[in-house]
């Protein structure tokens, strides 16, 4: 009964639960809780005219925006051709879409009299570190969704609030990340920072981020896998980046890291040490797209393997078991090694023993 009424609350928010998981914001899906209130993050535009709004609509609404009768706490003032954040904005806001404008500044006064903001909205702007007053969002203890997508930031915004939860700065201008500008955000569950121009991270930029989940580092200028990341970590993303290898310590110091992406990478079996992938916490590991010759040595644990398009030209069954026997065999569900310079009737016969439970190979 209640997936039933979820699925009606969706169907009332006029789309469907596909379309929301597959919005883009920073490359990793905005989920709406409908039991809780959470408004559609598709645009209003074109869907229901602005005159019936406030026709209807009692409440007071800057002219700019759109403000839905069903999401009272919600205000849509996105794709207008906004240059500055519209005065006035109704205290009861909680959520402010603002994307695809031509905003440059955030100026402290502009959420002055908003004390329930919850999410943020800023994507595809022209936001400038210099043009964002600390005190904008330093006083927003409820904020938990910032996302500055698609912006001109050089920097990470700093003064931010501890209760935030999810910080989307991708594809950005960021060379930095500012010693103590993350470090009391212990809520912080998801960090983008792909598609910036990051070549180190210091020792304390992440200090602080105890709860991080998902960190993504992808499209960036690192030379190295980064020092200094949080254990927490489960998902970390490095792809796109000019790796000159991995070491056998590259990796140490994650406790329960799961999903880990390396494709793009320009990655050489000759710069990988031996046991740079030692980790049993290991569940998925994408090695797609870079230059190897052989196949890695991974742990028995991993169930998902990703190394097409590379030039690996043979078989190796000790990649996966250093052993083979009644419990030593591999958890491998999908093995990718299609693309590289090896056929089916390269593998030799005893590797069914080892990947046993194998549920899709492509060679």
């Amino acid at each position: 009964m209640a997936l039933l009424f979820c699925g009606m609350l969706l169907l009332l928010g006029g789309s469907d639960a596909t379309s929301i998981a597959d919005m883009d914001y920073g490359g990793v899906p905005l989920w709406i809780n409908r039991l809780l209130g959470e408004p559609s993050v598709l645009s209003l535009q074109g869907r229901i005219d602005p005159g019936w709004f406030r026709a209807n609509n009692p409440q007071a609404c800057p002219k700019q925006c759109d403000c839905p009768i069903h999401w009272p706490t919600s205000v849509y003032c996105d794709h207008k051709g906004l240059e500055h954040i519209p005065d006035e904005l109704p205290d009861r806001t909680e959520y402010l879409f603002l994307q695809g404008n031509n905003i440059s500044s955030l100026p402290s006064s502009v959420l002055a009299n908003i004390t329930g903001l919850r999410w943020l909205i800023l994507d595809n702007n022209q936001l400038q570190s210099d043009k964002l007053e600390q005190a904008s969002l330093q006083n927003q203890t409820k904020l938990h969704y910032l996302f500055a997508n698609q912006n001109h930031l050089t920097s990470v915004p700093s003064a931010l609030p501890d209760g935030l939860r999810q910080l989307r700065l991708a594809h950005n201008n960021i060379t930095s990340i500012g010693k103590g500008a993350l470090q009391n955000l212990h809520n912080l569950t998801l960090l983008l920072l792909q598609g910036n121009r990051l070549q180190t991270i210091a020792q304390g930029d992440l200090k602080g981020l105890v709860s991080l989940n998902l960190l993504d580092l992808s499209g960036n200028r690192f030379s190295t896998v980064p020092r200094h990341l949080p254990p927490s970590v489960q998902q970390l993303y490095l792809s796109n980046n000019s790796l000159s290898g991995l070491d056998e310590d590259s990796f140490d110091g994650f406790l329960n890291l799961k999903y880990l992406r390396l494709s793009h990478c320009g990655l050489q079996s000759r710069g990988i040490h031996l046991h740079a992938f030692n980790h049993t916490s290991l569940v998925e590991l994408d090695l797609s797209y870079n230059k190897l010759t052989t196949i890695p040595r991974v742990p028995t644990s991993l169930q998902y393997l990703y190394l097409e398009a590379n030039e690996i030209q043979e078989f190796n069954v000790t990649s996966f078991c250093r052993e083979v026997g009644l419990l030593s065999y591999s958890r491998m569900k999908i093995l990718r090694l299609d693309g590289n310079k090896m056929s089916y009737n390269q593998l030799p016969p005893d590797w069914v023993y080892c990947l046993r439970v194998l549920q899709s190979i492509y060679v």
